[in-house]
């Protein structure tokens, strides 16, 4: 008697039983590039040593970046979208020479701003006075940010960073963290 058929469709039963769950968006998701994957390295080194849950990279909100990011480049100067160009999300941006500056440098500039941070209710948050001085470093930071995706475009002379968070903090009467 030959029982190999009869324990076959109990064997792949007990595969599906046990085998990871995995969404959707899982199984379309592709590894990140080595530069993506250093500026989400990036917020998160910050992000741990704020103690705060690491960012998951969102290719939707790099995207938005990315058509921000142009725009800026074509421009040739930095200013914030408003809410209808964002949907919403929180923005950090940054410019320097094209070609010189990498994740860690440009991430870094925002994180540099946690010297003049005080922990505190936003916008008092700063040993200065003025939240602006610490707002890139509070949004990268902020406790109830999920998600991050960021985007880099140049015009020859400049490079422009977007980084688009999900949900966007810097809210007023609440704590970064």
């Amino acid at each position: 008697m030959n029982t190999g058929w009869a324990l076959a469709p109990l064997v792949a039963s007990l595969v599906t039983l046990f085998a990871p769950r995995v969404s959707a968006e899982q199984r379309s998701a592709t590894p990140l590039s080595t530069y993506t994957q250093a500026l989400l390295n990036e917020h998160n080194r910050a992000r741990d040593e704020a103690g705060v849950p690491r960012l998951r990279w969102s290719s939707k909100l790099a995207s938005e970046a990315q058509r921000w990011a142009e725009q800026l480049a074509r421009e040739g100067w930095l200013r914030h979208s408003g809410p209808g160009e964002s949907g919403g999300a929180g923005e950090n941006l940054w410019m320097g020479s094209a070609g010189y500056y990498g994740p860690g440098a440009m991430i870094g500039a925002f994180v540099e701003e946690k010297r003049q941070y005080i922990h505190g209710t936003f916008p008092r948050v700063s040993r200065t006075g003025r939240w602006e001085d610490v707002g890139h470093y509070t949004q990268i930071v902020w406790r109830n940010t999920r998600e991050v995706g960021c985007a880099v475009a140049g015009n020859g002379s400049d490079d422009f960073l977007v980084c688009r968070y999900w949900p966007s903090g810097n809210w007023m009467g609440q704590a970064p963290f």
